[in-house]
């Protein structure tokens, strides 16, 4: 019947072995073993700054505990990802919390704005009083946001913002007071909540400080990270340090009162610290509770490890506590890919399914993965700015080139300002002299002509000329705002005796124009300069200030930009900064994922993180760089583009990106489409020459003449050596043939500045140089876990085995929707199947998706199959020279069951077995020789659906020799 049914579905093809039973892999990011363990790390991708909830059984609608994660993302969008599991082992994610942090320029890669290596940071998730919680602090975007729900998977969540920044905070509800909500963050200070959860009502600074625990060998470097529990009526910190020469590692503090020397009656410390793991690195994260037998809690931590390139990947590890503190895995050591027992026991079945679950999928843009709430977030777009345009293009500063003398100009701190006809152009200069201070300079207020919107353009010539200073000095044009609040718009190294231009831009944030702006130029500070005043003090000369707004082209957030355009990727997906959904489609094509150019790459765009502001590449100022994680040891992403819509100055491609990156792509110029291959690696400049840092490299460019369509690889080698991550590109016209382009590139390591802070990441991306509008067209992204580098054939053994499975089954037992999607990934594996295979993505991708549907199939088989407590054997036996077959059952229910028997040679119905007793029947053969075989025992209780219980049974001859029953 289940072959009839699958008829429709089942396409021509090779014949499939079916040798192999139905066994498939762990995902791409399971290191569950399936006997029972699991290695850390868990997950081989990048999860950091974790924090885990465990939802009670008696809570979750789930009739078990179930656990949520939430980690870091930075920039990304959607940020803030949450993470479900039932094992604490294998993980899926399930949502997030926001789908843009932010509609302004710094999340959206806007006007010249980024926020690599800020936007969210180091969350805390709590569950409490059927609330769920995430708190996050952004470095760039307003400091602290506090999110609720009350479904965390389909839930909307409601945003609250703390305005302040709060380094790593971690939310706490004080269940011994009442539930009384804190953040602890920083190194140790606490802040209290009022009971709605929307400001902060009281402070605690320090209430812990490294300082006082200075003579403890484990504390040093780091002290942040800090998250609170409350276990076994004591409070315990966990925080990460890094003493110098030593690894990160876990600080445990413990003390009975919350609020430490703000509880105690002299004001003393009762904080008592513990080194709580110090193993390779692991450190960092949640400490996690598991119901034990005996109604018990037991505690692992849910730590990460530095493993550049992936990322910082989660461990899981276990705890043996003694005198109230933990000891972490072994002993106190975690060897890396090191083996622990489970803490959750699943069934068969159950595990299999959550094996199957990961944080990367392969997608083939079907549009149809789930509408999530995030998708549908409200945000209000803000007025365009109301700009003078007669303050633009025009000089702002009076007296510019001094040639009114000091007019309109002031001495910044202590010196006297002269004028002087040594002047780089015009008839006069200024003389900076007498300075006491290193701010000393020539100073104007600008305050009144400044407008938020506009971008200024900054220059002064600068000069000095004492032969007893250094042969260069820097020199800086700043911006004072008041307070202590100073920015260093441009700086030159000038060197003796000859101008030196300083130049450099400002750009005013829409709805922020300063109160006070006052433009200076000066020498860097130093805390005593008058100890060397030849060095720090010198008298200089300036002329030639500017100080010249632009003509207003600012990019105003749109509500169409910001609207949820109808198309629904996949929760593994994530966008480099927040996208323009204007100019990304699933449903311009169907069965595409559609990028359009929405503007022009400038190359102005620089990390704001970063002091030295070093320039972006075209690849990181690119909008619309679709995401997912990559995961170690090697890990294989393959697509197709159809470049048919590209326009001159366009390039699209695969990459793996981080501040380092190698892609591979096409390239349209003057007509005609290119194909090659980029490798930008360390050291990373300051003045970025984008064209040469992305130039293709000699020896693996190809050009694609009228081909429309190109098949692309990257193949990611993080294990050839460790700590590296070696690429190969791979490319074909039919997507069975293919051709190395080159050797491997890199190699990619971590960018120490932390300029982006993640792990390398996969990326699909379409940029113009020259002019906005063209398009590139993906069909699909398939992942592997096999390089082609690694030589091995292609094997189809998994695909055969799911597809044989698969085959097996019938409609009849299943819901119509689960069905359904099992189906919907049998006929693309089928499709995959009988077609040209020409790499192990093209199998893998469409096994695992099918695997994934069968394995929730088998569950909700083993959920649905009722049991009953019947018991059945069968035996051969001789009699007369023939096979009888002598098959038995026992009824251990509490009521009477209606049995019916069944073999190969007849059946039996007993309508009535009472508890405790059983039914027998011979069943005559009639055969010398009886072949292995089953029989079943058909059990109806109270009338209900009947279950079918088999025994089996061996062999038997009845000729000449020993009987089967002797």
């Amino acid at each position: 019947m289940a072959a009839l049914l699958m008829a429709p579905l089942l396409l021509a093809g090779p014949a499939i072995a079916a040798e192999a039973p139905w066994d498939p892999a762990p995902s791409y990011t399971s290191t569950d073993r399936g006997d029972g363990t699991y290695t850390v790390p868990l997950l081989n991708a990048d999860v950091p700054d974790i924090s885990v909830a465990r939802v009670p059984a008696a809570e979750s609608g789930e009739d078990r505990d179930v656990y949520y994660m939430v980690s870091t993302t930075m920039h990304l969008s959607p940020g803030a990802p949450v993470m479900k599991s039932y094992d604490l082992v294998n993980w899926e994610i399930v949502s997030y919390v926001f789908d843009r942090a932010s509609i302004g320029d710094q999340f959206s890669l806007r006007n010249g704005e980024n926020s690599y290596g800020q936007g969210q940071w180091a969350s805390s998730l709590r569950y409490h009083d059927g609330m769920y919680y995430v708190l996050f602090n952004t470095n760039n975007l307003g400091g602290a946001y506090l999110y609720r729900t009350d479904d965390v998977e389909n839930g909307t969540w409601e945003r609250t913002s703390l305005g302040r920044g709060l380094h790593d905070p971690s939310l706490f509800f004080d269940e011994a007071d009442g539930g009384t909500p804190y953040i602890f963050y920083g190194g140790g200070s606490a802040v209290r909540l009022n009971d709605e959860l929307t400001s902060i009502v009281e402070e605690y600074p320090n209430v812990i400080r490294a300082s006082e625990y200075a003579q403890e060998p484990f504390i040093g470097g780091l002290f942040e990270g800090l998250q609170v529990f409350y276990i076994d009526g004591n409070y315990y910190l966990a925080v990460i340090t890094w003493p110098p020469g030593q690894g990160r590692q876990v600080v445990l503090f413990r003390s009975p009162v919350l609020l430490g020397r703000y509880e105690t009656a002299d004001g003393s410390n009762p904080y008592v610290a513990r080194s709580g793991l110090n193993s390779n690195g692991f450190a960092q994260g949640s400490l996690v509770p598991v119901a034990g037998l005996d109604g018990q809690d037991t505690w692992h931590g849910m730590f990460f490890r530095d493993t550049f390139p992936i990322g910082r990947i989660p461990a899981l590890i276990p705890a043996t506590w003694t005198d109230g503190w933990p000891t972490f895995g072994n002993g106190g050591v975690v060897p890396v890919n090191g083996a622990f027992p489970k803490p959750i026991t699943l069934s068969e079945a159950e595990q299999r399914l959550e094996q199957q679950k990961s944080i990367v999928a392969s997608d083939d843009f079907d549009n149809d993965a789930p509408h999530r709430p995030w998708m549908d977030e409200q945000w209000d777009i803000p007025d365009a700015p109301d700009i003078d345009e007669s303050l633009l293009g025009v000089e702002l500063l009076a007296n510019p080139g001094f040639e009114n003398g000091t007019t309109g100009w002031q001495v910044n701190g202590s010196g006297v300002l002269t004028t002087t006809d040594d002047a780089y152009a015009g008839e006069s200069a200024v003389l900076v002299s007498g300075r006491t201070t290193t701010g000393a300079g020539p100073v104007q207020d600008v305050t009144a002509k400044v407008q938020a919107g506009v971008t200024y353009d900054v220059s002064a010539m600068v000069r000095y000329d004492n032969p007893a200073s250094p042969a260069t000095k820097q020199f800086f044009l700043t911006a004072h705002y008041g307070g202590s609040s100073y920015t260093n718009l441009a700086s030159v190294t000038a060197q003796r005796g000859q101008w030196a231009r300083i130049q450099g831009t400002v750009t005013v944030p829409a709805g922020q124009a300063p109160t006070t702006m006052r433009l200076f130029v000066e020498t860097p500070w130093t805390a005593n300069p008058g100890s060397a005043p030849d060095v720090h003090l010198m008298d200089f000369m300036v002329d030639d200030l500017s100080f010249v707004g632009r003509p207003v082209d600012v990019e105003q957030p749109a509500p169409e930009e910001i609207a949820f355009n109808g198309s629904r990727l996949d929760e593994a997906w994530q966008w480099n900064h927040a996208p323009d959904n204007r100019y990304w489609s699933l449903t311009d094509r169907t069965g595409w994922l559609r990028l359009t150019t929405g503007k022009v790459v400038t190359g102005d765009y620089v990390f704001t993180k970063l002091s030295n502001r070093p320039e972006l590449t075209y690849l990181e100022e690119a909008r619309n760089t679709l995401s997912q994680r990559t995961f170690g040891p090697r890990a294989s992403a393959e697509t197709a583009l159809d470049v048919s819509g590209m326009r001159d100055g366009d390039t699209a491609g695969l990459a793996v990106y981080n501040r380092g990156f190698s892609y591979v792509a096409v390239r349209r110029e003057g007509g005609q489409n290119t194909l090659g291959v980029v490798n930008r690696t360390q050291p990373f400049p300051v003045a970025v020459d984008q064209e040469a840092a992305e130039a293709f490299l000699p020896g693996t460019t190809v050009a694609l003449g009228d081909a429309t369509e190109v098949h692309l690889k990257a193949d990611a080698d993080f294990a050839s050596p460790t700590g590296q991550l070696w690429t190969t590109f791979y490319y074909s016209l039919d997507g069975t043939t293919w051709s190395a382009l080159g050797g491997r590139v890199g190699p990619q390591t971590l960018d120490g500045s932390l300029a982006h802070f993640m792990g390398h990441r996969f990326g699909l991306f379409n940029y113009a140089t020259e002019e906005a509008g063209g398009h590139v067209d993906v069909d699909h992204y398939l992942l592997s876990d096999t390089l082609t580098a690694q030589g091995s054939p292609l094997d189809t053994t998994a695909l055969d085995a799911a597809l044989a499975h698969a085959r097996t089954l019938d409609e009849a037992d299943y819901p119509q929707p689960a069905w359904d999607a099992m189906t919907t990934a049998l006929a693309k594996a089928e499709a995959a199947r009988a077609g040209a295979l020409g790499t192990q993505n093209q199998i893998d991708a469409p096994e695992r998706a099918l695997s994934l549907e069968l394995a929730r199939l088998a569950v909700i088989a083993e959920r649905a199959e009722p049991s009953v407590d019947v018991s059945v054997t069968a035996e051969p036996r001789c009699v007369a020279g023939r096979a009888v077959l002598a098959v038995r059952a026992v009824n251990d229910e509490s009521v009477a069951v209606r049995l019916a028997l069944e073999s190969p040679y007849g059946s039996r119905t007993f309508a009535s077995v009472a508890p405790g007793r059983g039914a027998s029947h011979a069943f005559s053969a009639r055969v010398v020789d009886l072949p292995a075989g089953e029989v079943a025992a058909v059990v109806t209780v109270d009338g209900e659906q009947p279950v079918r219980i088999t025994a089996p049974y061996g062999a038997a001859s009845c000729g000449p020799g020993p009987s089967p029953s002797s």
